[in-house]
């Protein structure tokens, strides 16, 4: 107990820290990251296109602006959208600047042309001042857009039915939850195998391998079964008992051999097998080693 008790309270410390970031801080850091992009997108002209160059701001975008004049306007406007299949958008313009007007940024053109062309013909329609919504440059005219991992516990126990992400998979909002409810769990996992590999003084005396390798190859064995219900439990709801299963399972075997005063091994043909590879892979490296050096082994009969 005197060398549990300092691991098991740093693994409750580890667990709490872990739900706190899993289920607060992250969630509000990408949601935040999410809506700050939204924002820098509406205002791209001013902060991404560079001067005198081509810029794709998304397939099917392109800009270019010549100069940005002293007074903080833009000169020389060009803009091609191809986005919607059959109609290709030119905007011209000798100078413009964005506005913000009750919180619709506009980009406004002055002295210039549009053409539009379709399968119909080309029309061209000459302009003095032309405003230019910003929110048609977005991918997402209402606002940025939230992914199962971007939002709150709150938020994912009880989501809105008319959320369009919530509408395309709803059974990712319910993978995110309980993926939310189980990984928090394995800082314990981890401390309590490693507490029944070589928790015991003895283990490093009498185990075939050392325990700190023991220890990590069993942590990723169960860490991986851990992601792949998690993976899996997007497409297949049945999967859902498994995320909660493997944590809890874990930390009951390794509770059992804690308890039982047994020490927690690899199996022994898996010790062998390892042993095995770990061999040959000596072997093969020795080998690489000779052929980088040069050395060549001396035949019967060759010269001295």
């Amino acid at each position: 107990m005197t060398v549990m008790r300092p691991i098991l309270l740093l693994a409750v410390g580890a667990c709490i820290v872990s739900f706190a970031v899993n289920n607060f801080v992250e969630p509000y850091s990408r949601e935040r990251l999410r809506v700050l992009i939204s924002d820098a997108r509406a205002d791209l002209i001013t902060s991404i296109v560079q001067e005198g160059t081509f810029q794709q701001v998304e397939q099917g975008l392109n800009m270019q602006i010549g100069e940005r004049l002293p007074d903080g306007r833009l000169g020389g406007i060009f803009v091609s959208d191809t986005r919607e299949e059959g109609i290709e958008l030119i905007y011209y313009a000798k100078s413009g600047a964005t506005v913000d007007l009750n919180g619709t940024n506009l980009l406004v053109m002055q002295d210039g042309v549009v053409h539009r062309k379709t399968a119909d013909g080309v029309s061209v329609v000459q302009y003095k001042s032309y405003a230019l919504d910003l929110s048609q440059f977005t991918a997402s005219n209402s606002g940025p857009t939230l992914l199962p991992k971007d939002r709150t516990l709150a938020y994912l126990m009880n989501p809105d039915p008319n959320d369009p992400v919530f509408k395309k998979s709803p059974q990712g909002f319910r993978a995110e939850l309980h993926k939310r409810f189980t990984e928090w769990l394995y800082p314990m996992v981890f401390a309590l195998i490693a507490l029944a590999v070589a928790g015991d003084s003895r283990s490093f005396r009498e185990a075939r391998v050392h325990p700190l390798l023991t220890t990590m190859t069993i942590a990723l064995i169960v860490r991986w079964a851990g992601f792949f219900a998690a993976d899996k439990v997007w497409n297949v709801p049945a999967f859902t008992p498994m995320m909660y299963g493997v944590p809890i399972a874990a930390c009951g075997v390794a509770a059992f051999f804690i308890a039982t005063n047994r020490v927690m091994e690899l199996p022994l043909s898996v010790v062998e097998r390892g042993q095995t590879i770990w061999t040959r892979l000596q072997q093969q490296l020795v080998a690489i080693k000779v052929r980088l050096s040069g050395y060549k082994r001396a035949l019967p009969g060759d010269p001295v």
